[in-house]
């Protein structure tokens, strides 16, 4: 039978015209609202990771941000989360050559004739339900011990400062490499187009503190945009942000106008893609006028949240204020924040010293974990504690219980994750009874970065930039993701 409704000049391999404009209304919808999801959509096929677009992750992510608390200068393992009681039971006897079994030792030991250990400058406890025994520097630490994962078994092949924050920070210990934060940014984006998506944050505390240098938050050789901003402390965070005096904001919204219109006369005539950074890096300095002086404004908090990181909290750079400043950073949409705090060299003095400086981020940092989880945001913010490397069980210099120093240590230390994908509650990677090797589940540097990575969605495989010649990548050509430590 015919159908009279039908179009005659429908074809059945076809879309007819109202079939086709019915559809295409809601790819376009689509699209739009991709484009306003994820801004890096339509770059172009240039910007990939692998063959998947930037801002895009390769598979749904635990993570969407992360808050790096870095202890600057190498924090002692014995006077922090690993407990070793044979320490004490041998103080002062002299480290069996059998387990040194020729470790490299830095120039500061490396004259000593004898290694007397050394134990613990204070106590330890049990905290949570897997017993994790924590050192009495930080029982808000102990607090949430539920809430973290104490990875015990860290490893690098650096020895010194500088080379060994650089790799924790770049993925090599040569300068030159773009940061974590800055590969972040590079493959994921930023979740705020008024707020930077690499933030620094720094601190100092009482002890021995070693330099802090612009190359750890460098992009290096990925665009400049990526590169991580450093907030100050006081009244202007950023330098230079601010206008002088007698300029409007609409003056400065026309000098900009006609400045970017030169910009891309340039980028026509050279082909720079650096020139486009620039353009962008002034329209984000010009919304950062308005952004920035708001995030950073803890007027508005309430005395539960002052009371809960500390009174330090209202001080401009310490780091309690800097932890706070941290969650209200994630919460405005920054996807990495670095915070470092120094002073944790502690080759002498170290009872003292380590005092002074657990006070200062103990309870803020455990306070940090308390505030992301009270909103809802530990789950998708992934939260990290820990220095360069660890201290020897040995102490430097001549033996005296009541003033000593630990020399580098880099055969194996410990951190702490939590949130983000991190499994909660449990204790990974063993040392031997002296703390000096690891004997169970080591984890090296490359793997610690695949694993942010992949609580973040990306495969550290893929997620390369080719310079010079050569793919590069944070985990350069190693790296296994931990896969016991995730959710």
């Amino acid at each position: 039978m015919k159908d009279e409704n039908k179009d005659p000049n429908e074809n059945p391999l076809k879309v007819n015209r109202r079939h086709f404009f019915s559809q295409l209304s809601v790819g376009i919808g689509s699209l739009a609202l991709g484009s306003l999801l994820i801004p890096d959509l339509f770059k172009g096929s240039a910007d990939t990771i692998g063959s998947q677009p930037l801002g895009i992750p390769h598979f749904a992510p635990k993570a969407k941000r992360v808050i790096y608390l870095f202890q600057a200068g190498a924090p002692s393992q014995f006077e922090t989360f690993d407990h070793k009681p044979t320490l004490r039971k041998r103080m002062g006897e002299d480290l069996p050559d059998s387990v040194r079994n020729g470790q490299r030792l830095t120039g500061m030991t490396a004259g000593q004739d004898k290694f007397p250990l050394m134990p613990p400058a204070i106590g330890f406890k049990q905290y949570g339900e897997a017993g994790s025994w924590i050192s009495d520097f930080f029982p808000h630490i102990g607090k949430i011990a539920d809430d973290i994962c104490i990875i015990r078994s860290m490893h690098t092949e650096a020895i010194n400062h500088d080379p060994a924050i650089t790799f924790f920070q770049t993925g090599s210990q040569q300068s030159g490499r773009p940061s974590m934060g800055s590969w972040m940014s590079y493959g994921l984006g930023s979740e705020n187009k008024n707020l930077p998506s690499f933030v620094v944050l720094t601190s100092r505390g009482k002890g021995n503190s070693q330099g802090l240098y612009s190359k750890l938050w460098s992009s290096g050789f990925l665009d400049s945009k990526h590169q991580g901003v450093l907030l100050r402390a006081g009244k202007n965070p950023v330098l230079y942000l601010n206008d002088p005096d007698g300029i409007s904001r609409s003056d400065k919204r026309h000098l900009l106008d006609h400045v970017s219109s030169l910009n891309k006369l340039h980028h026509v005539e050279t082909g720079d893609d650096e020139i486009e950074s620039r353009i962008a890096q002034y329209e984000m300095a010009y919304r950062m006028q308005m952004s920035v002086p708001d995030v950073m404004d803890i007027s508005k908090e309430p005395q539960s949240i002052i009371d809960l990181y500390g009174e330090d909290c209202q001080v401009p750079g310490t780091y309690a204020a800097n932890a706070l400043q941290a969650r209200r950073l994630a919460e405005n949409g920054v996807r990495f924040i670095q915070l470092y705090h120094q002073g944790w060299d502690q080759h002498g003095n170290l009872p003292n010293e380590m005092r002074g400086q657990a006070k200062d981020v103990d309870k803020a940092s455990a306070a940090l974990v308390l505030d992301l989880k009270q909103r809802g945001m530990l789950e998708d913010t992934l939260v990290i504690w820990g220095g360069e490397f660890g201290r020897t069980n040995y102490c430097q210099g001549n033996f005296d219980p009541t003033n000593y120093g630990r020399d580098h240590h880099p055969r194996a230390f410990s951190i702490w994750m939590a949130g983000g994908g991190i499994k909660p509650g449990i204790n990974y990677g063993k040392t031997d009874e002296f703390g000096y090797n690891i004997v169970e589940n080591p984890v090296h540097i490359n793997d610690f970065h695949a694993t942010i990575m992949h609580a973040l969605g990306l495969k550290h495989e893929e997620m390369t930039y080719k310079y010079q010649g050569r793919r590069f990548r944070l985990t350069d050509v190693a790296g296994n993701v931990i896969k016991d430590i995730l959710t």
